[in-house]
């Protein structure tokens, strides 16, 4: 899941010795320098290095310790950085750092969308990395409501339809024999569908349609639902859109490997 100005996921990079020295700078040389250093924390985020930009973030933040914005772009490079760690145990972990940055923002801030989708990436990736059902159960039903709350903050939060859509097609495709022990052993879970799934993420692409992560997740629901040639058309036109930041490759790879699978030849949708 890729929301914009929510936590995503991205490739860390080593931090440069540069940064490391900066940070032992006194705050007040922080608090004057604050504007630049955060020009060149964006430039590591912009191109997907959370290694870089995470000790600038968290220089500026010394200086801007209430910061809404701040403290979620801190938590989105946590997250980042969490995503190639080895084990999930240290997944899990590097998302619970980001996760205390985020519930500070929504604290700071309870009218934003961003940082009401923000948590509800961080408790996706903790139901996706966590072994107890019931934990997965209990991140499962967050993540719903704080997708929710940010559609009810922002009705065009293409992002918050797309989670929305994500959401519904994993807990659709569940076997029977699954909600059943789910039912029995720990109380059920939250209606979903993919006529649900569908329409969000009809949705998100009908709010940007030049976002292919949103298409290729809209042919993934179709597939589910057995309309291959629909999913095949999102795939290809995902493939045509330019991409707008370096987490797009990894979107049309998903879409370029769909459609291999399908039969089609590489690089069949260019002509």
């Amino acid at each position: 899941m890729q929301p914009a100005g929510a936590l995503n996921r991205s490739r860390g990079m080593r931090k440069p010795l540069a940064t490391t020295l900066f940070l032992l700078g006194a705050a007040s040389v922080l608090g004057a320098e604050a504007p630049a250093i955060l020009d060149q924390a964006r430039i590591a985020e912009a191109r997907c290095d959370p290694a870089a930009a995470l000790p600038l973030y968290l220089a500026v933040l010394r200086s801007r310790p209430n910061d809404p914005e701040i403290l979620l772009k801190v938590a989105r490079q946590y997250s980042d950085l969490a995503d190639g760690r080895p084990t999930e145990e240290e997944k899990q972990r590097g998302v619970r750092e980001a996760l205390g940055y985020v519930e500070q923002a929504a604290r700071l801030d309870p009218r934003s969308p961003v940082a009401q989708l923000s948590l509800a990436v961080c408790h996706g990736k903790l139901a996706a990395w966590s072994g107890h059902a019931r934990d997965k159960i209990a991140y499962s039903r967050l993540v719903q409501e704080e997708a929710e709350r940010a559609l009810e903050l922002d009705p065009r939060y293409a992002w918050a339809h797309d989670i929305l859509g994500q959401w519904n097609c994993a807990l659709a495709s569940l076997s029977g024999a699954e909600r059943f022990f789910v039912m029995i052993f720990y109380g059920g879970l939250p209606a979903a569908s993919y006529e649900q799934a569908l329409a969000h993420l009809r949705r998100a692409v009908e709010l940007e349609p030049e976002e292919p992560a949103h298409r290729v997740e809209l042919g993934f629901v179709y597939l589910a639902v057995g309309r291959r040639p629909e999913a095949e058309a999102e795939f290809v036109r995902s493939l045509a859109l330019p991409g707008h930041a370096p987490s797009d490759a990894e979107e049309k790879a998903r879409a370029q490997a769909a459609l291999t699978r399908l039969g089609h030849p590489p690089n069949a949708n260019k002509s």
